[in-house]
């Protein structure tokens, strides 16, 4: 006997539907801003999957659906279900004609805190090397 489950199609708003403040709240979290600059940065769709660790941080699978239901149900991603994946794409192109420069803006600020972070961490760790050597 064959068992068949239903699956739910994932919800898209249209271009209409999408807000700022929806864009916004979305990319609030930094763990979703850099899921998404990654998801931007790349030609082709990716799953789920790719983003188990983001940031140097282990991200549950749970809590990664929310993350990418959060940015889809925004309008920022289009989900397709290939078999038990969801493949992510960006709505980059629907979102420039509707807010032209946002979406661009938003990572490439992005990209400038994550590399002054990365720098921070780096002068930080060069600090505590020569601490450590100037004590012995």
């Amino acid at each position: 006997m064959t068992t068949l489950i239903s699956v739910r199609p994932l919800f898209h708003p249209s271009i209409e539907e999408i807000t700022v403040e929806g864009i916004l709240h979305a990319l609030s979290d930094p763990v979703r801003v850099a899921i998404y600059a990654d998801i931007v940065s790349q030609e082709c769709s990716q799953n789920c999957s790719t983003f188990l660790t983001v940031s140097d941080k282990t991200i549950p699978k749970s809590t990664l659906s929310q993350h990418f239901r959060e940015l889809r149900e925004a309008g920022l991603i289009r989900g397709e279900r290939r078999g038990v994946e969801v493949h992510n794409t960006s709505r980059c192109v629907e979102l420039e004609q509707r807010f032209p420069g946002l979406i661009r803006a938003i990572v490439n600020a992005h990209a400038i805190q994550s590399r002054d972070e990365a720098q921070g961490k780096k002068r930080a760790a060069q600090r505590t090397t020569r601490r450590a050597l100037t004590n012995k």
